[in-house]
């Protein structure tokens, strides 16, 4: 079990020593502490963003401390960094530099390959939008599901549903892009209408616009007839 220090933007002071105002902090029973006085005042911040030097660092380090924040947007915290003490930070920097053009190598071969296995999801998500919207024009499709499967996005398509194709997944996906570029919602938004009063303003037209799509594009005229006689 990982000790946990937390980073505040607020005007915190320790309820010991009262420093402060505190950027990192240690809650005992429900008391802010600051780092000195929670016994972790030795240990610097590593920063996240470098997965090895993070691991390194995490196991040559006799005591350690996640660092989280409360992200109010997704309402929940969210990892920042790690204290580790300076001795184990200076072996797991030598380390990295040690095997740096390795892992630069491994690095690349996995952004390949990620990037065909994007690509093939992608095209993958197209083609059920159009199985299940023969009538949605084939750039739609692919600018759909494009949007829908970017990586680390997590949008839709890159949820478990999402990378299963699922119906209910991908007419998500189709449905959220018609609401953003066929109807003026954003511009409801910004007008300070509330998010589901706009849905709820727009869904006959929207269910219109899908609906026509469910349905396969009319087939071209047939050619003139020539006159052989």
């Amino acid at each position: 079990m990982s000790l946990v220090v937390f980073e505040s933007l607020k005007q915190i002071h320790c309820a010991e020593c009262r420093q402060g105002p505190l950027r990192h902090l240690v809650r005992e029973v429900g008391v802010p502490r600051c780092l000195d006085c929670a016994d972790l005042g030795h240990l610097v911040y590593l920063p996240r963003g470098d997965a090895a030097l993070t691991r390194r660092a995490r196991e040559a380090s006799a005591l350690s401390a996640v660092v989280v924040r409360f992200n109010k947007r997704r309402r929940r915290y969210e990892r920042q960094g790690l204290l580790v003490e300076d001795p184990a930070l200076a072996r797991a920097e030598r380390a990295c530099l040690a095997d740096a053009e390795a892992r630069a190598r491994r690095r690349e071969r996995d952004r390949l390959r990620r990037a065909v296995e994007d690509t093939r999801f992608t095209a993958a998500f197209a083609a059920e939008i159009v199985r299940l919207f023969p009538g949605c024009p084939a750039d739609r499709a692919v600018a759909i599901a494009t949007h829908a499967s970017v990586r680390g996005s997590g949008r839709v398509g890159r949820t478990a549903a999402g990378r299963a194709l699922t119906e209910q997944a991908v007419s998500v996906a189709v449905r959220a892009a018609v609401r953003h570029i066929d109807t003026e919602y954003d511009a409801l938004l910004m007008a300070g209408v509330p998010r589901f009063a706009a849905r709820a303003r727009l869904a006959p037209r929207i269910d219109a616009i899908l609906d026509a799509w469910r349905s396969p594009p009319p087939l071209p005229p047939p050619p003139p007839a020539v006159d052989t006689s």
